[in-house]
């Protein structure tokens, strides 16, 4: 018995080895993936809000529009570009690889410009609500020349970094969380167009004061 059992020795109970488990937006590669996607999305759409300015009055309600439109892509930037701000503050590993932005883009362009993009659409926001003309709408554009300062150095710093991420995740097939990437994208693209479509008919009255 005691040979048979040397030559059989007991088996010993192995855990089953699981895969590393993928991450559903990809980690920190995957978030910059997401604000750069974002961010060629923006530029589109801005490139439409910002051709209807010199014309408003012909154009004015494909400004109104886009404008609300905007709301759901911009919105996800924020989240975006903020998860990655916080989870650097918060020593997160991958996020530390990848380093902070420039000093002058992190202490100076950064803050004005998150500042001047809440103000231009929280005023956009309110002149649709409550359409009249006044402190709100200098205060609007005023915040427009602020905003279009900083967006222009923040599109002339990161324009190069943001195609390659661009050309990167339309390239790839299989890539950690790119579904999820795109359908955030799709979702925040609906939400806008859902908002636009919701309050355009707040846009009457300023219609009307075109027209007299």
């Amino acid at each position: 018995m005691q040979a048979q059992d040397q030559m059989h020795p007991p088996a010993v109970a192995r855990s089953p080895i699981r895969p590393p488990q993928r991450r559903r937006l990809g980690g920190a590669a995957g978030n910059a993936h997401l604000t750069s996607l974002l961010g060629g999305i923006l530029l589109v759409l801005l490139a439409v809000e910002g051709a209807t300015i010199p014309v408003l009055h012909q154009f004015l309600s494909v400004h109104i529009f886009v404008g609300m439109l905007l709301l759901g892509p911009v919105a996800l930037k924020l989240a975006s570009t903020g998860y990655r701000a916080a989870r650097y503050y918060g020593r997160g590993r991958e996020y530390m690889r990848l380093g902070p932005p420039a000093p002058l883009m992190r202490f100076f362009v950064a803050p004005i410009l998150v500042a001047s993009t809440l103000v231009l659409f929280g005023t956009g926001v309110l002149l649709l609500a409550v359409p009249h003309r006044g402190l709100v709408l200098d205060l609007h554009k005023a915040s427009f020349i602020v905003w279009f300062g900083a967006m222009t150095i923040h599109v002339l710093t990161y324009a190069a970094r943001a195609g390659r991420n661009l050309l990167a995740e339309l390239e790839r097939r299989r890539t950690d969380g790119r579904l999820y990437r795109f359908a955030l994208a799709a979702l925040a693209l609906g939400v806008g167009l859902a908002t636009a479509a919701a309050t355009y008919p707040l846009a009457d009255p300023w219609f009307h004061r075109l027209a007299h």
